[in-house]
């Protein structure tokens, strides 16, 4: 079996403290032979650096996914030049764009296709492309490829998209692990064609938050209307938030897929 471990995504400084502290003891629990983390937070809840992904990356982390929060900080565009770290943004946004969108890994006896797509409602841009049918283009570009499994990323606002994706790519991709919303989703299971899928796998960030951020900088939007700057929360009480999925490399559809929640204390 192929066992593969998606951490959602790591906000902020809090967040890759979680990590930092945690993952050791899962990589000991679990023995995942992969382990991808989805980076569009990294960097103080903005885009990623250098520094922020060789911190995840000396963490334990093999691979990264991310968002459309992969913009909001400019270093990202010299990380895409360079390669030098395994991170990809969504497959859909319009021909031109830095970076890749799918990337095929190979470790030990393996070859694991990951891809990342982000769905079309009520995300910002309004430039995506269909995903749905930018996975079908990616797959055929992969049909003759032996592949171990295939694992997506699909970054979405809304259950909807997300789960009419998931019965679009059942029994055709070994996992699709949803993001973007921080809160973690309990719809954990094998879809009836093989597919192991999650609508949202969460955050690590602060526990009480407002999806990382201080609820004392977002709730008075809600209530006066006015933007406000936000605060991220760094320190105290963390949860981390992730998905164990193990995948049969010789049929490549997924035999399970578990829920992970830890509560851990950074200072």
């Amino acid at each position: 079996m192929l066992k593969i471990l998606y951490i959602g995504d790591i906000f902020g400084k809090g967040g890759r403290k979680a990590v930092q502290k945690l993952l050791p003891e899962l990589k000991k629990e679990y023995s995942p032979d992969y382990i991808i983390g989805n980076a569009e937070n990294l960097a103080h809840g903005h885009g990623v650096t250098a520094k922020t992904l060789q911190e995840m990356t000396d963490a334990g982390i093999d691979f990264f996914t991310s968002g459309n929060h992969i913009w909001g900080n400019g270093a990202v565009h010299d990380i895409f030049k360079e390669e030098k770290f395994p991170l990809i943004r969504p497959a859909n946004y319009p021909p031109g764009t830095p970076g890749k969108g799918h990337m095929l890994v190979r470790f030990g006896k393996h070859n694991l296709l990951i891809i990342n797509l982000m769905g079309r409602l009520f995300m910002t841009g309004g430039m995506l492309e269909c995903p749905f049918r930018g996975l079908d283009a990616i797959l055929d570009e992969y049909k003759n490829e032996k592949l171990s499994g295939i694992f997506i990323d699909f970054h979405a606002e809304t259950t909807a998209e997300s789960c009419s994706f998931g019965f679009h790519a059942d029994g055709r991709v070994s996992a699709i692990v949803g993001s973007h919303t921080h809160v973690p989703t309990a719809d954990e299971r094998i879809l009836p064609k093989g597919t192991a899928y999650i609508t949202d796998t969460g955050m690590v960030g602060g526990l009480n938050s407002s999806i990382g951020f201080d609820p004392a900088t977002t709730v008075p939007d809600f209530i006066t209307q006015m933007p406000k700057r936000h605060t991220i929360i760094e320190t105290g009480a963390m949860v981390f938030n992730a998905v164990l999925i193990e995948i049969n490399p010789k049929t490549t559809h997924a035999t399970s897929i578990q829920r992970i929640q830890r509560v851990v204390d950074v200072s």
